[in-house]
């Protein structure tokens, strides 16, 4: 998949001081820059820019405290820091642009106040699947620490050579299990995080165990909630995931791929109860890669260019 963007001469690099930083800390970004350019913040949910206290321009080498030109970045969030050269609209923006997760304490009782700040490159996965390639988009502020998990455990090599061990045509595709009977996982959980992001056809979400309560409607009591490991799924049809809302962990999306997904889902069945592929559906590999302006799975979910027109029927 290629997203076309203007070649610029500027050249910039931008990387934090610390990836985690505690509240009472500064957060400083390094920004090295060819040439004149400005930061530009948005809100990682709504794309919405965030206005700076002080001008946001860089040149050449520069430390920034982030507090010091915003004061959003010390409440709870997610955030997406740009470096754009002078007179460029952000979507032309240099090097791969950093995520500001700062996070709050969710247990019950807690104060709704920042208790650590993240920040990383923005990132997205590319899955090699015999059907083709999947490009993935992930939910850095709903779920933001399955992907730091999803995101870990395919850059390091975890989800090469092994499948999609089951199918259920329109409903999911499900994979990640070193097992492959639905059984296995990386060694450790996943905590839930529940969001408002619907389970749509291409959306990725966390395979879960199953709490008995949840046949009457009821949610998942915590430890079937937080049992998560490295198995998900890939949604197929809306009208049979819908139920799946709140009560499972969408984290990401394929936003590229979703011919090779119906490929797939299209495999004949060996045993159509448990979903079972009669020829295993491999995922050769996980590439994790750094978000650029010429590759950007993110930018029309940025809100960094219009949605693409629906073509007339």
């Amino acid at each position: 998949m290629h997203f076309l963007a203007p070649l610029l001469a500027l050249i910039s690099v931008i990387s934090p001081a610390r990836t985690w930083t505690a509240p009472s800390q500064p957060l400083t970004i390094n920004v090295k820059s060819d040439g004149d350019a400005k930061l530009v913040l948005t809100d990682f949910t709504t794309g919405k820019p965030i206005e700076a206290k002080t001008p946001a321009d860089v040149s050449g080498e520069k430390s920034i405290n982030l507090k010091d030109l915003y004061a959003e970045v010390s409440a709870p969030g997610t955030y997406v820091l740009y470096v754009v050269p002078k007179g460029k609209p952000v979507d032309q923006f240099e090097g791969t642009p950093l995520v500001i997760e700062v996070r709050s304490d969710h247990r019950r009782g807690a104060a709704a106040e920042a208790e650590v700040t993240y920040v990383g490159p923005l990132e997205y996965a590319v899955m090699t699947t015999e059907k083709g390639p999947l490009t993935m988009m992930f939910y850095y502020d709903m779920a933001p620490i399955t992907t730091a998990s999803f995101l870990n455990l395919g850059r390091t090599g975890y989800f090469d050579g092994l499948t999609f061990h089951r199918i259920v045509p329109g409903f999911v595709l499900q994979g990640g299990d070193p097992k492959g009977d639905g059984t296995g996982g990386p060694g450790y959980n996943v905590q839930a995080e529940f969001n408002d992001r619907p389970h749509l056809e291409g959306v990725l979400s966390m395979a879960r165990q199953g709490d008995p309560s949840e046949a009457a409607g009821g949610m998942p009591r915590a430890e079937f909630a937080n049992s998560a490991g490295s198995q998900f799924f890939v949604c197929l049809d809306y009208n049979s995931t819908k139920h799946l809302d709140k009560k499972y962990t969408a984290f990401g999306r394929v936003v590229d791929g979703m011919k090779a997904v119906k490929e797939i889902a299209a495999t004949p069945l060996a045993d159509p109860q448990a979903g079972k592929p009669a020829t295993p559906q491999v995922i050769k590999k996980v590439e994790v890669k750094p978000v650029t302006a010429a590759e950007n799975p993110y930018a029309e979910f940025l809100h960094l260019k219009e949605p693409a027109a629906t073509p007339a029927k």
